[in-house]
């Protein structure tokens, strides 16, 4: 970014789902995932959940631009649960953000911060009581930042 260029940040366009697609693959593709081990239909099944997010889980996305350029975005829907929930919303409504992806020429300028931020209120807006996300592990000094706290989620690797 050179002196006089601005980062502006906007909610994003249903007509830009292809471009959230794409920058969930990159984001998989920079924590060294070989494209091998993605479907090679990743950009049909990202845009399919995406529509259907939107539909039934309040998804919304924000994206970060520079010159007209998208380089960046983050997306952020309620949490769908692992488990059927009986829990009243007011105790237990989970938002999930999901996607956050900068470019990396422009990585370290607070870009994911302020595009995670974005959803964290937008969460807020629609009644969630927490917000979660996955964390990689360039991700998580971000993360720590704006509050966010490791959790008591364990795993068992089984291959």
């Amino acid at each position: 970014m050179t002196i006089g260029q601005t980062i502006s940040f906007r909610e994003a366009k249903p007509q830009e789902d292809y471009l959230i697609a794409e920058h969930f693959y990159y984001m998989w593709r920079d924590n060294d995932v070989s494209t091998d081990l993605i479907h090679s239909d990743w950009l049909h099944i990202t845009v399919e959940f995406i529509n259907r997010a939107r539909q039934e889980l309040l998804y919304k996305a924000f994206v970060a631009e520079l010159d007209s350029q998208v380089i960046g975005s983050a997306g952020c829907q309620l949490f769908a649960g692992l488990y059927p929930n009986i829990l009243a919303d007011q105790y237990r409504k989970y938002g999930y953000i999901w996607g956050v992806y900068v470019d990396s020429a422009h990585r370290g300028q607070g870009i994911a911060k302020k595009l995670t931020s974005m959803t964290v209120e937008y969460l807020k807006t629609i009644g969630c009581t927490r917000a979660i996300l996955h964390a990689s592990p360039s991700g998580k000094p971000v993360y720590s930042r704006l509050g966010f706290s490791d959790t008591n989620e364990m795993r068992l690797d089984l291959l």
